[in-house]
């Protein structure tokens, strides 16, 4: 559609110069709801999958296919749901997304077959995939530039207080129940539908309308979102910094096809790349853990209750991104998280107890919840608004090929090396997205145009 006209890129302007969230507190918590919801649903399979073997009479390889289809239905519901978002608005986006896994997963609750799983899994998925797309696209262009990563970080703390649920509700039924996995997913699915009804009254992304060349609209939501920022501050807001205006509407914005020119395609590549080594070995703690322990000679309630404490690392992690992503260089401090990650994966290995998974464990699972919304901010801060949303979902979804297919690489390596080695190739994917972190460009805190 061509650069932002200069009275959208004055709008755009005028939001980045506002210092405090601009919006209804409601709208980070119906957003981070949906976000707990999704990521309480990704690692309910890993807990279901040692009893979902011993049900339908596979093995663990065959079982983690529910895990693989999952994934390939992320994909293509992220790529899929990101040019519903950039074409028609990243409302109705978030309310498809939020349908989706919250139907696959309560048919997943109903499956009397593996076949049956893998296919309301791949729904599920679908559901999921669009979901963290869009939501940290959506955040990104609510927020004014300088808190972009602390509120994206917010929603991300939501999303991994569902991490850190899913092991302390399964530690209750799972092991005792023969259909206790199966309340894991029917909790997800309702949670989900509720969030749905709540999301209608969100409001529009200015980005996305001044895109569009809706500014009647853009101007409205700004006002409104002026006047919150002027009430919480007390005092009026500032002038627009000399200069911002010209730098908005100096970029040039394109259609989907920008993404397969360079830049773009460059970035799509590496950070497509990037994602893809790294979800190998996260997926690979995420799902297969649980598996992997009792292989390993823990019992079903020794791994999971091991994996409750680890869980809180998930929150603890997200919570430092809040506070720290605005204030630090981004990439550099992704590319360090990435190797403390690959040495906790290298001390499970070696070092496995009732005493060290947890303390190792906890580890882990906080560089995780760092890493993925500064991640997330890095990856939306390389394209632009117009094929944001795709430009996530192609990077997220090239990514989670690595995820889709984590049980077959991982298991398949413990199978030849034993329990050592499915640590130690985890650990190997985060020194290689270390190193490719640092070929990723550095935007922190400048202007999304």
């Amino acid at each position: 559609m061509g650069h932002p006209s200069r009275p959208g890129a004055e709008l755009i302007a005028r939001l980045d110069r506002i210092p405090v969230w601009p919006y209804p507190r409601s709208v980070l918590a119906i957003v981070g709801a949906g976000f707990f919801f999704a990521y309480f649903d990704i690692v309910t399979i890993g807990f279901a999958l040692p009893v979902i073997s011993e049900q339908f009479k596979v093995s663990a390889e065959m079982a983690s296919w529910s895990i693989t289809s999952g994934l390939i239905g992320y994909i293509l519901g992220s790529f899929l749901d990101s040019r519903i978002a950039d074409r028609y608005g990243r409302r109705i986006s978030l309310l498809l997304s939020v349908a989706a896994f919250s139907v696959g997963s309560l048919l997943s609750a109903t499956s009397s077959s593996l076949g049956e799983l893998v296919f309301w899994r791949f729904i599920s998925g679908m559901g999921i995939g669009a979901e963290i797309a869009l939501v940290t696209t959506y955040m990104a262009e609510l927020s004014p530039a300088p808190l972009r990563g602390r509120y994206t970080g917010w929603t991300i703390v939501a999303a991994f207080t569902g991490f850190a649920v899913v092991p302390i509700l399964a530690l209750q039924i799972v092991p005792h129940y023969a259909w206790g996995w199966r309340v894991l997913f029917i909790a997800g699915a309702l949670g989900g539908i509720a969030i749905g009804f709540m999301r209608r009254g969100l409001p529009d992304s200015i980005h996305w309308l001044v895109n569009e060349g809706r500014l009647k609209e853009a101007k409205e939501t700004l006002l409104t979102a002026e006047a919150i920022a002027e009430e919480r501050l007390g005092q009026p807001l500032g002038p627009v910094p000399e200069g911002a205006t010209e730098a908005v509407a100096s970029q040039e914005i394109q259609g989907l096809r920008a993404l397969m020119t360079p830049p773009f395609l460059g970035r799509l590549l590496l950070l497509g790349l990037v994602w893809f080594i790294y979800y190998v070995g996260n997926y690979g703690w995420l799902t297969l853990a649980p598996e992997l322990f009792s292989k390993h000679g823990f019992s079903l309630e020794q791994s999971i209750a091991s994996l409750t404490i680890t869980g809180l690392g998930f929150v603890a992690g997200a919570l430092a991104a809040v506070y720290c992503s605005d204030r630090i260089d981004r990439r550099r401090t992704a590319a360090s998280l990435a190797l403390v990650w690959a040495a906790t994966l290298l001390g499970i290995g070696v070092y496995a107890s009732p005493l060290t998974i947890p303390a190792l464990g906890f580890i882990a699972s906080f560089t995780i919840g760092f890493l993925i919304p500064i991640l997330y901010t890095i990856t939306g801060e390389n394209f632009p608004t117009r094929v944001r949303a795709t430009g996530v979902s192609l990077s997220d979804g090239l990514g989670h090929l690595g995820g889709a297919f984590c049980g077959q690489i991982i298991l398949g390596v413990e199978a030849v090396y034993g329990f050592e080695g499915a640590f130690f190739a985890m650990a190997a994917t985060g020194l290689a997205t270390a190193a490719l972190i640092g070929l990723i460009s550095n935007r922190t805190g400048a202007s999304l145009e």
